[in-house]
Order: structure tokens, then C-alpha cells, then sequence
């Protein structure tokens, strides 16, 4: 096995070394969840982000050396078997010069295992595990929070709520193992009085009543939802199903209610939930942020959320990076992205630093937490009740 895939990545290495040629599109590759049991709106969303990236990229910038940028796209729906298969038919057969999309954390920390052996980079655009970046791995990127942030944020929440007893109920990824080992870590050292307990379930799973009647049985006064796409929806209306909503607080982990199918899955029990997000509309956009949120208002009659903007600011991060290095070879272009500085939808430089730890080749936003307060609300006008940032760490 080990003679075949050295023979493998050979194989992929001599192709990406000899397919570039002047004039012929650049390639970067989409690794996507666009089917269940994956975020199937947050694929969506990141792939409409990087389309109108590789249009900035192509009419604004004018593409890359004289090349133009074109996307390759592959559905992973979160899966790290199908995410690493992805992958290899990016880099191999599609010649992508880098890899972004990432979403699960568990698909993306799959693929970097292969990736290291391959050579071609990978970017997370939304995926906050540790192991994304705390491996070291040469090849492995991230444009987004990482989740000591997020539980931080949350040790916030808790002091805002003055809570006493925290329930978690993690689905059993990379994800929601992280983020709850994260939370009983800071709450173990900063938070002695505080009680919490963890409840697991596997993300395929169409019914949570079992954990959710511990969790009620238990008697919270908080609960972190850290479930992921259409888990994440049925932890919401299940709890409200057992009387656990709106009577005990709850935070979703991650920016789903943004979106606008939030009140359309959740028109009655979608008031009063907590949950994270990771820019405020009064943030500062760049050149090329303002450039985007036009284009995507007019292409799709909404504003952008997160997931959008990140799509977009990963196409242009790698065509910026290509362009730094005047080439497509692997190894020049990690090197340009370590050293170099890249215009994203903030006015704030995208970089990735040789850090310590979970923070080598990561930018972070912040994390914020809002509230709903009234049905139908939107999120731009719910109340901002906590917030961390790297900076705060």
C-alpha cells in the first residue's frame, strides 16, 4: 500500500508540475458539502462566494498573469472519505493549484493528511478544529475562527447570563469534540463554580429526544448547540418539542440563523436563540469586499453573509498568491502565502504567520454572539451580547 501511494503522489506531482501551461486557465478547486449529511446551505453559500471571486478576479483584477481564474468543484457533503476522494480528483484530474472550500472540520483535517503527502495547499474557509492547523502541516491554511475563540466567546456568554450550569450536546466530529474539550477546559480554570456536562450523538442521527430529555433532567440553565446543519435545526425544534425552549438559554455555535432560512425553519421557536457570528454589518469592508457585497445583491437580490464573503476572499487570497509567486508550483505557492499579506472582504489583511500552536497559517475573525429578540428579527439588528478575538487570548 505504501508503494502505491508514493506511486499515486508521484503521479499527481508530475501532472501538476507539467499542466500549467502560459494561458491556460488557473485552476482552484472547491471542496464542497452539497448534499447531506453535510451543510448543504453553507456549500451554497461558499460557492456562490468564490464564483463571483473568480469573476473579481478575472474582470477586476484581470486575471492572474494574464491567465484567467477558473473554479473546479467537488461536493464532499462533509465526509472526510468523500472529502479526501475530492481531493485527489482535484489536484490529479483537474489540475487545481490549491484546494479551499472546507467547511466540516473533520473532512478538512482528513484531506490534510493526504494533502501532506501531495503537496498541494489547502485552505479551510470555514472549518475551526484545532487539528486544521495545529498539526504544523506546510500545506494546511485557514481563513477562520478557531475554536479556543469561540469557547472563550461562550465563557463570555456565560458570565453575561450569570449561568451556573452548562449543557453541551456536541455531535461526535472533530467539530463538536474540539469545541466541547475547548469549553470544559476554560471552565475547569476559570470557572471553577460553574457545572457542566456534555451529551454526544452522531451527526447522522434524525432524532435527539433521548439526549435532549437528559439535558432537561439535568436542569441548565444554558445550552450550547453543537450540532451542524440540519442536526443543529432539529436540536432547536426537538428542544422546543420537550419544553426545554424558550425556558433555558440556548447559543448555536456557529452563524446558521443568519441566514435567511432561519425563520423560514423556524418561524415560532427561532425567537430568543444565541448565536454566534463572526462580523458585525458595521465592519469595515475592503475595496474588494464593497465590490462584492454590489455584485452579490444585485446577482442574487440579498445581502452577503459569512460564508459568502469567506468563498470569495479564499479565491482571491490563492489568484493573489499565484500572482506573487509568478507561478503555480506548489512549493512557490506556499511559500508566497506564508510571506505575503492579502486583501480580503475586510479592510483588516489576511495573513499566515509561522505561529505557535493552533495559530500557525490561521487568520481569525472575531466571534461574536447576538440575540434574537423578536421574531422574524434581522440578525443585523440583534443585539451584540458577547465577543472574543485571538487578541483576547
Amino acid at each position: 500500500m505504501r508503494i502505491v501511494t508514493a506511486l499515486l503522489v508521484a503521479l499527481v506531482l508530475a501532472t501538476t508540475a507539467t499542466v500549467h501551461a502560459a494561458g491556460e486557465p488557473v485552476v482552484i478547486g472547491l471542496s464542497l458539502p452539497l448534499s447531506p449529511p453535510g451543510d448543504v446551505v453553507a456549500g451554497q453559500l461558499i460557492r456562490r462566494g468564490a464564483e463571483l471571486g473568480a469573476d473579481y478576479v478575472n474582470a477586476v483584477m484581470h486575471g492572474v498573469g494574464g491567465r484567467d481564474v477558473a473554479l473546479a468543484i467537488e461536493d464532499d457533503a462533509g465526509q472526510p472519505e468523500q472529502g479526501v476522494a475530492a481531493y485527489r480528483r482535484l489536484v490529479g484530474e483537474k489540475h487545481a493549484v490549491a484546494v479551499t472550500g472546507y467547511f466540516h472540520s473533520s473532512d478538512n483535517i482528513a484531506v490534510n493528511e493526504v494533502a501532506k503527502e501531495v503537496g498541494v495547499p489547502t485552505i479551510g474557509t470555514q472549518a475551526s478544529a484545532a487539528d486544521v492547523t495545529a498539526r504544523h502541516y506546510d500545506i494546511a491554511f485557514r481563513t477562520h475562527a478557531i475554536d479556543p475563540v469561540r469557547a472563550d466567546a461562550f465563557v463570555r456568554l456565560v458570565d453575561k447570563l450569570k449561568a451556573k450550569r452548562v449543557a453541551l450536546i456536541a455531535e461526535t466530529t472533530d467539530y463538536g469534540i474540539g469545541n466541547v474539550r475547548e469549553f470544559e477546559s476554560r471552565v475547569k480554570s476559570d470557572k471553577p463554580n460553574v457545572a457542566e456536562t456534555a451529551i454526544t450523538f452522531d451527526n447522522k442521527s434524525t432524532d435527539l429526544t433521548p439526549q435532549l430529555l437528559q439535558i432537561k433532567n439535568w436542569n441548565p440553565d444554558l445550552i450550547i448547540n453543537l450540532g451542524v446543519g440540519q442536526p443543529m435545526d432539529l436540536i432547536v425544534d426537538q428542544a422546543t418539542t420537550l419544553g426545554l425552549l424558550p425556558k433555558t438559554a440556548m447559543v448555536v455555535s456557529y452563524d446558521a440563523p443568519i441566514r435567511p432560512q432561519w425563520w423560514q425553519l423556524h418561524p415560532k421557536d427561532g425567537d430568543g436563540i444565541y448565536f454566534v457570528a463572526y462580523y458585525s454589518p458595521q465592519q469595515k469592508l475592503s475595496d474588494a469586499g464593497q465590490w462584492f457585497a454590489s455584485a452579490y445583491q444585485k446577482k442574487y437580490n440579498e445581502p452577503p453573509v459569512y460564508s459568502a464573503l469567506q468563498g470569495f476572499a479564499d479565491v482571491l487570497v490563492i489568484a493573489e498568491a499565484v500572482a506573487r509567486a509568478k507561478d503555480t508550483n506548489s512549493k512557490k505557492l506556499i511559500a508566497a502565502l506564508e510571506t505575503g499579506s492579502f486583501k480580503g472582504w475586510t479592510a483588516t489583511p489576511i495573513a499566515f504567520p509561522r505561529a505557535d500552536g493552533i495559530y500557525w497559517h490561521n487568520w481569525s475573525p472575531p466571534v461574536l454572539i447576538l440575540h434574537y429578540t423578536a421574531a422574524g428579527q434581522n440578525w443585523r439588528d440583534a443585539p451584540l451580547i458577547a465577543q472574543s478575538s485571538p487578541k483576547a487570548l
